[in-house]
């Protein structure tokens, strides 16, 4: 599923991971690290929800590796270029979701205490959508502090 949107005719539909960190480190030098987390949080969660709709891939239910090649094609390399979704697996009753090169890492220095906020939202409402679940969801593993990959882990409520 290619991305095959056009919003701007010359510049194009993309814009710097500079510009999108500098909203990012504003809100949260207004509302704070907590106060900035709930909101992205919840935009990339309502961003996931309506990608998932505009793909058509609402109660599809699929898991696995299936799950991550739709994922990944929606907001990876060909999608929106969020972040490459490379795994997909049940542990126990939890959905653990892989990551590569998110957005919210770019550019951060190792050591850094910046979780993903904006893509962990974003994974899990395109989870909720395809599903049809609702999730409690958890930054467990980073880049920035070790991990191989960023680790999203989803606990069905």
């Amino acid at each position: 599923m290619p991305y095959t949107h056009n919003l701007r005719p010359e510049l194009g539909d993309f814009n710097s991971i500079v510009c999108f960190k500098a909203v990012i480190t504003g809100v949260e030098d207004t509302l704070g690290p907590d106060g900035a987390a709930v909101v992205f949080t919840r935009a990339g969660r309502v961003r996931g929800h309506n990608l998932a709709r505009e793909l058509g891939v609402s109660n599809k239910n699929v898991t696995g590796q299936e799950l991550a090649d739709l994922l990944n094609s929606a907001l990876g390399k060909d999608g929106t270029r969020l972040c490459a979704v490379t795994s997909s697996y049940q542990e126990g009753n939890k959905v653990i979701i892989e990551t590569q090169e998110t957005v919210c890492s770019a550019g951060e220095h190792q050591g850094s205490d910046r979780q993903c906020t904006f893509t962990l939202g974003a994974v899990q409402g395109a989870l909720e959508e395809i599903s049809g679940k609702t999730y409690l969801a958890e930054h467990t593993e980073s880049v920035l502090r070790g991990g191989k990959c960023d680790k999203f882990e989803f606990e069905e409520m």
